[in-house]
């Protein structure tokens, strides 16, 4: 009958899911005319802006995406609360794209294929290409004019300094943007709200605080975008090493920061001038490098003495090396200040005039000197905001410290993953933890073919933990390809795994996995090793959290059936589980069901009051697990069946269990724990365990167990954002999502 049941609800979520994809979509924009916003709100007509689930949190205002039409006109008379209108950057007034290019880009698509047929396809999609250019510059001067029509501000957005991991092209969200009310920083034809900022009397708040900030970004080499690896060491040399830094035909910031393809062959000839016995090297735009954009110097007529340097590499990597910077409106010049070095400016970057750069043009609006901090906190402070997850606005120091955490997490993934036991709903989650700028995801269902392949690519084995083959870590030891296995982590999701909700955390685990207490796993290395303060301190101010916003590994919702409770005898609580589930089959050691672990409980205990609670995936039907009525009158006083795990746990004395993860969350809200089985928590210290563990000889805080289990050991991703992310933010993610369920 379980199996049945699943087998229907899988049926009737799938048919869910279709049927809502059939039925028409109504705009949101429809509505707003029964329900006018009565607070100040903006509109905007770009639809690519609406990919951006934080836009609203960072302009701090209800925005309304509607089509640009007349009923725009008549919406924002109707309501009279409109104060503005969302544009992105300048992007209004750029040329139209000559059909001659849009047809040459869509020939090369074709990968050299020739013919007939696909001369006319290019010329079709050349034309397609052109109609919904010519679509995009109608809604921005749409845009122009309705502001001005209706006399309300016109609100520019554009990518933060700091914006991601990867390329926004390849569909990484932005975590900072900037919003500004007068311009945008890069046009240096009109003023914007960075330039009128350190015009004024402002001055940095916290100057230690911009310090650290300014210094976290150097020692970690990030950059606006932050995908790419190291740049290689160049060979040891006692002449000066000038760069260049070209940037692409076409970019908007070269004309509007006052300069034109020209101005690259000016640059070039001041430094062989200035600097005639340096070594002088251009660095490529990576997009010249993929062949889709065209650069400004011509790689077959460089003078004597230049080198290009062809490689996609990490900013500050590259500009350390190097003792002159040549740029025209490059953020490679602002960040070649950050190490010290001198800058030569041949356009009106946003950093140049303040008196900190060679400036070869000046900006007679741009009136005080401003020190590198000033400028550094002004731009990546006070100009940039910050949002690094739907519903809360976010400092520059949390933006930091996830990109540091993703690219480490990026560096991991790298290479090459033959993944084996996924069931088809969980490719998905496997392909989001392992996603990466510089890795590939397979799927396999037949173990040596995945094992093959994983040899033949120099890559990793992963395999779901519970359809790990008996002989297959043998077989990956010979064949010398890592082997990971793959589970979830211990703050899952809002809803249960077996009802196909995604989840937001699981663990790889390189020598063992978490719940099999006979061979050493990764968590366990990890515990018994020292962890830093400030890992712990993380730890301490998370657990606080999970357990003030009450968030357990699935966060399920359901009526109160707590049964009236004694007053003179101790509670103790027993958590059901799975009894077919791995950490019973391999930690049970004898246990190995709900019935005989309550019989232990009972034997020890006969004078206590035994509260049950039932495992909510035997509860929903879709596990085994169930007690016998009888036998479950028999051994327990009192039965909990729907009643979510964070409030049942307050009221009891003491919790006793096989491996249930309610052990660890009992120790989260400082109640004692006794262990029957081997779960990952038993063993250090912390709980009265019926069996030893040898390995285990390491005392533990409590702190020093959740840095080990929460902190380091799994990983966390947003599926809002579609991003990595860390323990911190993850639990604020969860809170939101139940509070929203």
């Amino acid at each position: 009958m379980r199996l049945l049941s699943r087998i229907f609800r899988s049926v009737l979520w799938i048919a869910r899911r279709k049927l809502a994809a059939l039925l028409p979509r109504v705009p949101r924009w429809v509505f707003a005319f029964f329900l006018l916003p009565k607070e100040p709100w903006y509109i905007c007509f770009a639809k690519g802006m609406k990919r951006i689930p934080t836009l609203e949190d960072i302009v701090e205002r209800k925005i309304l995406f509607m089509p640009p039409n007349l009923l725009a006109h008549l919406l924002v008379e109707l309501s009279g609360t409109c104060i503005g209108v969302l544009v992105w950057g300048v992007k209004e007034e750029e040329a139209p794209i000559p059909m001659a290019v849009l047809y040459r880009q869509s020939l090369e698509r074709t990968q050299g294929s020739s013919g007939l047929l696909v001369r006319l396809l290019a010329i079709c999609r050349a034309y397609g290409l052109m109609l919904a250019h010519e679509r995009l510059r109608y809604a921005r001067g749409f845009a122009l004019s309705f502001a001005k029509n209706h006399g309300i501000g016109l609100v520019r957005v554009e990518d933060g300094f700091l914006r991601s991991l990867d390329l926004g092209v390849h569909g990484a969200l932005p975590l900072s943007l900037v919003v500004d009310h007068t311009g945008i920083y890069y046009d240096a034809r009109n003023p914007s709200d960075l330039e009128n900022l350190l015009n004024s009397s402002w001055e940095v708040e916290d100057p230690e605080r911009a310090k650290a900030a300014l210094s976290a970004i150097v020692t970690h080499s990030l950059s606006k975008y932050n995908h790419a690896n190291e740049a290689p060491k160049l060979p040891e040399s006692t002449k000066q090493r000038i760069l260049l830094i070209d940037q692409t035909k076409g970019d908007m910031s070269i004309h509007l920061g006052l300069a034109s393809a020209e101005t690259f062959q000016a640059m070039l000839t001041d430094a062989l001038t200035r600097y005639p016995n340096a070594e002088i090297f251009i660095k490529v735009h990576p997009d010249v490098l993929g062949g889709k954009k065209e650069g400004h110097f011509d790689r077959q007529n460089l003078p004597n003495g230049v080198t290009l340097l062809a490689c996609d590499c990490a900013p500050l990597s590259l500009l350390a090396q190097m003792d002159v910077v040549y740029t025209v409106t490059s953020q490679m010049g602002f960040e070649a200040l950050f190490l010290g070095k001198e800058v030569h400016t041949f356009g009106m970057p946003f950093y140049a005039g303040w008196g900190l750069t060679q400036d070869h043009i000046q900006n007679p609006r741009r009136i005080r000197s401003r020190t590198l901090l000033d400028l550094f906190w002004a731009a990546y402070a006070h100009y940039t905001r910050y949002c690094l997850s739907v519903g809360e606005r976010a400092q520059i120091e949390s933006c930091i410290k996830l990109l540091v955490l993703q690219r480490r997490i990026d560096k991991e993934n790298a290479g090459y993953h033959a993944c084996l036991g996924f069931s088809r709903w969980k490719e998905i989650h496997a392909k989001a933890f392992l996603q990466g700028t510089h890795s590939e995801v397979a799927f396999f269902t037949d173990p040596s073919q995945a094992l093959s392949q994983a040899k033949a690519h120099r890559g990793n084995l992963v395999v779901w933990a519970s359809k790990l083959p008996a002989d297959l870590p043998d077989l990956a030891e010979e064949a010398q390809v890592p082997l990971l296995r793959m589970e979830d982590g211990f703050v899952r999701s809002v809803g249960l795994g077996s009802n196909f909700n995604q989840p937001g955390s699981l663990v790889l685990d390189s020598t063992g996995i978490y719940y099999d207490p006979k061979s050493q796993s990764q968590l366990e290395r990890i515990l018994l090793e020292e962890r830093t303060a400030e890992e712990l301190e993380i730890a301490k101010h998370l657990r606080s959290n999970l357990v003030a916003k009450g968030i357990s590994k699935y966060n399920v919702s359901g009526a109160l059936d707590l049964p009236i409770l004694p007053k003179d005898r101790p509670i103790l609580l027993v958590p059901g589980q799975v009894e077919d589930d791995a950490s019973v089959r391999l930690g049970g050691e004898g246990i190995f069901s709900n019935q005989a672990l309550l019989e232990h409980v009972r034997k020890s205990n006969p004078s206590c009051y035994i509260l049950y609670k039932e495992h909510p995936d035997v509860v929903s039907g879709n596990r085994a697990g169930a007690v016998p009525k009888k036998a479950l009158a028999a051994l327990a006083d009192g039965v909990v069946r729907t009643s979510p795990i964070e409030m049942v746990l307050p009221l009891c004395n003491e919790v006793h269990t096989l491996t249930s993860l309610t052990g660890f969350e009992a120790l989260l809200r400082g109640i004692p724990v006794v262990t029957y089985g081997g779960p990952f928590y038993a063993g250090w210290g912390l709980t009265r365990d019926r069996l030893s563990f040898p390995r285990r000889e390491k005392r533990l805080t409590l702190d020093a167990l959740v840095a080990g289990v929460l902190v380091v050991y799994p990983r966390y991703y947003d599926w809002t954002m579609r991003m990595a992310v860390d323990c911190r933010l993850f639990v604020d993610c969860l809170a939101k999502a139940r509070s929203k369920r």
